[in-house]
């Protein structure tokens, strides 16, 4: 390995950078509900698992990209890079570049914290990302104040050997995980969960009783209790025999029987509980299928909320942990990665192709322009921009229209207007 003989260098003393302390404040999954909660606990409720597996899945299909700059604020795809096949099509010996962002952002949507190994070539740059687990990773704090990782119980390795994203953090070097800050609300929502399906394995519950009058004599005989049951259950019970008239003699009378308060209220607590773990993740309700209050109008701009205010967050934690790891020192002025969610805020096609002729009327747009964003491929003499002819200097006064050229000019403008509105 390249490093492998300077893993010694700038160690000092290591000391432990781990979330002992933090977890033994927010109480390392212990919470007043009594349910242990986990990481893998938490992922079995529905929603919490809708969030993290969202944000993980839309992760894994955005375009990630490495860029060159060019000169003149241009750039251009950096294929030539070591990296760029790492990141683009191969990032290992068995996972594809989308198994692997999802891979990554779902330990640190589920964890706080995403770890990988780097594989480096002799010359320092990337070979392969080697996805890590949490549980075998531990993060200690060198002298040099910078992190180093200890896997499975080994020798320290520094951070260029690991990379790293990481959550909010309340000691800079490990992310927080959301279950254990939010292990109270979670608790709350297994320990409901665990009730009603301990209710339904062991609980009893009748749809109603049948009395008879206190001064009637008693029926000792159980063989005959059953038999009056079974005859009302056979002849009223069901959905065939709704509406049915009863005719009940003796003096008896049916009463049914209506939930408790705290059966009654369990739909409730899963709501709100449900409602409280998208916020955790600040994802909007419809984008997690409760679609209660959501209508068609509001959920171009719900989308845009969970892109700008859940996601993008994500994504520049991963883009800088991508620039400082898998960039050399000497790359990083001329090489960047980005992804591309340009496809996530997208509108309509209506509003969309509205844009585009507004854009190539007033001259910032070229036919391959707009091609391209619909992932068309280009045209020949696609590349035009075009310039409205009253858009001039003031000093030059107005278009010539005497002028043949100035005049073909405009009528070019034209027919490609039309063009386009007619699509």
């Amino acid at each position: 390995m390249f490093f492998s003989s300077v893993l010694g260098e700038g160690r000092g003393n290591l000391t432990e950078a781990n979330s002992g302390f933090w977890r033994g404040l927010l109480g390392g999954g212990r919470n007043s509900s009594g349910v242990k909660v986990t990481p893998e606990s938490a992922l079995g409720l529905p929603i919490l698992q809708n969030c993290v597996t969202l944000l993980a899945e839309t992760m894994g299909q955005l375009p990630c990209e490495m860029y060159r700059r060019m000169d003149k604020g241009q750039r251009e795809p950096a294929i030539n890079h070591p990296a760029y096949d790492v990141l683009r099509y191969q990032p290992n010996g068995f996972q594809t570049p989308y198994e692997y962002l999802e891979c990554t952002q779902g330990a640190a949507g589920l964890r706080g914290n995403a770890y990988s190994f780097i594989d480096r070539r002799d010359d320092g740059n990337v070979v392969a990302l080697w996805p890590l687990s949490n549980d075998k990773v531990q993060v200690l704090r060198g002298g040099d104040m910078l992190p180093y990782y200890r896997i499975s119980g080994g020798e320290a390795v520094p951070m260029r050997m690991i990379h790293h994203v990481r959550w909010f953090s309340t000691n800079q070097y490990v992310g927080l995980s959301p279950i254990e800050v939010h292990a109270e609300s979670l608790g709350l929502a297994q320990a409901v969960r665990q009730y009603t399906g301990k209710c339904f394995a062991n609980g009893v519950t009748v749809s109603g009783v049948i009395e008879r009058p206190r001064e009637a004599p008693a029926i000792k005989d159980q063989g005959s209790i059953d038999k009056i049951v079974d005859q009302w259950g056979q002849k009223f019970g069901g959905m065939d025999n709704a509406k049915k008239v009863a005719l009940i003699q003796e003096g008896m009378t049916f009463k049914p029987i209506s939930m408790n308060n705290v059966d009654a209220e369990v739909l409730g607590i899963l709501k709100t509980t449900g409602t409280d773990i998208a916020r955790i993740y600040k994802i909007p309700l419809p984008m997690v299928n409760d679609l209660e209050k959501s209508n068609y109008n509001t959920l171009e701009q719900l989308m845009i909320q969970f892109v700008v205010f859940a996601l993008l967050p994500w994504v520049k934690r991963h883009e800088q942990s991508m620039m400082r790891d898998f960039l050399l020192p000497a790359d990083r002025r001329e090489y960047f990665i980005e992804f591309n969610l340009s496809g996530l805020l997208r509108g309509d096609q209506k509003s969309r192709y509205e844009a585009y002729a507004i854009g190539r009327q007033w001259g910032w747009l070229s036919v391959n322009d707009i091609r391209r964003l619909e992932n068309m491929p280009p045209v020949p003499g696609g590349d035009i921009y075009l310039q409205p002819l009253n858009m001039v200097d003031a000093g030059k006064g107005a278009a010539d229209l005497s002028n043949p050229n100035v005049r073909a000019q405009l009528e070019l403008q034209h027919a490609e207007l039309e063009r386009i509105l007619a699509q």
